[in-house]
């Protein structure tokens, strides 16, 4: 089904949770798509099983060497400190703005959508997360629903969502088809 497609996961360094990353990591490859590991420092990234440390994974290519017209989609995984450091950095944030600009999916879980509200590309949208989000995508503009996966089609692209490890199989094949969804 994804044949030929090249999806970005973008991760922090450290910090993200490592089952948000490697199920729709499997669930992309399952489906023939190609998963390449973008952060903004080059060499490994450390997950986490929520506070404590899980596996490194060699990161393919740093923000600032690729761009969205490289690949066909977004993955954007959880953790609490991963996007909340992905935020703060610039270049990050443009790679994921550049996704929505050129109207390709993104798939973000837990609490991800931090980098969305700070790309400014919620407003309008309707969104789930990490219920402590909530507050946040609503002050950007966000629809908040407390659902296992949203599929929001009222903006450039395909944007899924969902709340938590609990949601990853219906995340994964939600991300999956929104990918199939978009023409390479």
């Amino acid at each position: 089904m994804l044949q030929g497609k090249s999806i970005a996961f973008l991760l922090a360094p450290e910090g993200v949770e490592q089952v948000e990353l490697t199920e729709p990591w499997r669930a992309i490859q399952r489906a023939g798509g190609t998963p390449r590991l973008i952060s903004t420092r080059a060499g490994r990234a450390q997950a986490f099983n929520h506070l404590d440390k899980a596996d490194t994974f060699e990161v393919d290519a740093t923000v600032t060497q690729v761009s969205p017209a490289d690949f066909d989609g977004l993955v954007l995984p959880g953790g609490v400190a991963n996007p909340d450091f992905l935020r703060t950095d610039r270049d990050a944030v443009r790679f994921v703005g550049g996704f929505f600009e050129a109207g390709k999916p993104v798939a973000a879980i837990c609490h991800a959508p931090w980098t969305l509200i700070e790309a400014d590309v919620v407003r309008g949208r309707t969104l789930t997360s990490w219920p402590s989000l909530q507050t946040d995508l609503r002050n950007a503009g966000a629809t908040w629903v407390d659902e296992e996966v949203v599929i929001c089609t009222d903006g450039p692209n395909l944007l899924v969502t969902s709340r938590k490890p609990d949601d990853l199989k219906a995340f994964g094949q939600a991300a999956v088809d929104a990918m199939v969804a978009v023409e390479p």
